[in-house]
């Protein structure tokens, strides 16, 4: 018996191991329905659609393939996925993100249900809230994604991932053929890492000279405000002075030190929007400090001068025209008003540029954080528009590599670069249904308390 046994061992094992071939290499169960985010992930990684099968029925093959068309023609980091309604929500635009690896905007139709988030480099929060809100009420899922898409296009910054490739629904794939895939991809990822922390290298390049350009004028900032301090001659236990003035001149201080702290600490140029905005700060509370000793109405909290911020509140708006502009209004002190009205030019602030001394406002992008401390996103636009900083600013360029929002030097990523998890989780959290563009509630990226 035992040499029967001995001459049945070769067939036993050549029988199980083509037992064990046959089970690595039957497809899983399932493996044509996606269970997991790295599913979606992949696939969006080689194309712009990704359709679950099991919400086939609400975008089919053609017209999936027509949205990849479209946005690939466009050459944008748009990427849109379309699940089933039971699809696991928690943290889903997080983890997608994150497993794709790519800069950019997320679309998902969800059963019914509709969401997106961005990279802020590619587009803002309430650039993405304002498309979600715009076609939230439409129910047929082809229509709601290409309205969202064409929407999309004609907003988002930087160009398409590099690993787009062939149709993202493909069925079942061979292990050999994911192997290969697997292999090119590592190449590929390798190279455009290079690439990425090249581009990088250069952006800190860039920030590095533009801050040291910067750092001239805001010490001269700083220096003016100090010497406002020493004019002001304020002493808080002097004849007459008050709790409401002693307090004034606290915050004045206060202002000063951290404007100073905050220059000292600064890397990048958009850390110098703090300094300016405490500089800002601090002048408002010396105006108001002199009204009071000089028992005058405490002035109403304005934008400082246009013209030049060193000189303080304004008082009045005045039309001025830029060269080559449209004439608009804008925040003026006393002496720039009547300098104005009386047919005179404003003492304006020039700083120096490779061409000489220049305005501010034609001095180039590492301007847009200074100003953006003095007078705030809100007010920027309409104050620049016409001049060589609004242009600039308003660029895709300039969304780009200095951020989307004014004096934002932030990112690092242009729109389709691989980045991997080196991203802004917060340009992702929130939750799923509530409207988009991150700060919405729904548990701090928890996307199952947004439904």
């Amino acid at each position: 018996m035992r040499a029967a046994l001995t001459r049945g061992l070769p067939g036993l094992l050549v029988a199980l191991m083509l037992a064990a071939l046959a089970l690595v290499w039957l497809p899983a169960p399932g493996a044509h329905a996606a269970t997991d985010v790295s599913t979606v992930a992949a696939a969006l990684r080689k194309g712009p659609v990704y359709v679950d099968p099991a919400a086939s029925g609400q975008l089919s093959a053609t017209e999936a393939d027509a949205l990849a068309a479209k946005i690939k023609k466009a050459d944008k980091p748009v990427f849109v996925a379309v699940l089933p309604a039971d699809f696991p929500t928690a943290n889903l635009f997080r983890n997608l993100r994150t497993d794709t690896g790519i800069t950019g905007l997320y679309a998902i139709r969800l059963g019914d249900r509709f969401d997106a988030r961005a990279d802020s480099a590619v587009m803002s929060r309430s650039a993405v809230q304002n498309l979600v809100t715009s076609v939230q009420g439409v129910s047929d899922a082809n229509t709601q994604l290409n309205e969202f898409t064409d929407r999309a296009l004609a907003n988002i910054h930087g160009a398409a991932p590099a690993s787009w490739g062939g149709s993202s629904n493909d069925g079942g794939v061979s292990t050999g053929a994911l192997i290969a895939v697997g292999a090119v991809a590592v190449i590929g990822g390798a190279g455009a890492y290079t690439v990425v922390r090249r581009n990088r290298r250069r952006q800190e390049e860039e920030q590095r000279a533009a801050l040291d350009r910067l750092r001239v004028v805001v010490d001269e900032d700083i220096t003016a405000f100090g010497e406002e301090l020493d004019r002001l001659d304020f002493h808080p236990a002097e004849a007459g002075a008050d709790d409401a003035m002693r307090a004034d001149y606290e915050r004045a201080l206060d202002a000063y030190e951290q404007a100073k702290s905050s220059m000292a600490q600064a890397r990048r140029p958009e850390d110098v929007r703090a300094v300016t905005q405490s500089l800002e700060e601090g002048r408002f509370s010396l105006a108001v400090l002199a009204a009071r000793r000089e028992g005058r109405p405490v002035p109403e909290r304005r934008a400082p001068c246009f013209f030049d911020p060193r000189h303080g509140p304004s008082v009045a708006d005045a039309a001025w025209t830029p060269a080559g502009g449209a004439s608009r209004e804008v925040p003026v002190c006393k002496a720039d008003w009547m300098r104005l009205t009386g047919g005179e030019q404003p003492a304006v602030r020039e700083v120096e540029t490779e061409y000489g001394r220049r305005p501010y406002w034609d001095a180039g992008p590492a301007y847009g954080p200074w100003a953006g401390g003095y007078f705030g996103g809100g007010l920027l636009p309409g104050l620049l528009v016409g001049t060589v900083l609004g242009s600039i600013m308003a660029s895709p360029g300039y969304g780009a590599a200095y951020g989307t929002g004014y004096g934002d030097f932030g990112g690092g990523y242009d729109g389709g670069d691989v980045s991997g998890a080196d991203f802004d989780s917060g340009d992702f959290g929130g939750g799923f249904g509530d409207g988009g563009g991150g700060d919405f509630g729904g548990g701090g990226g928890d996307f199952g308390g947004g439904f």
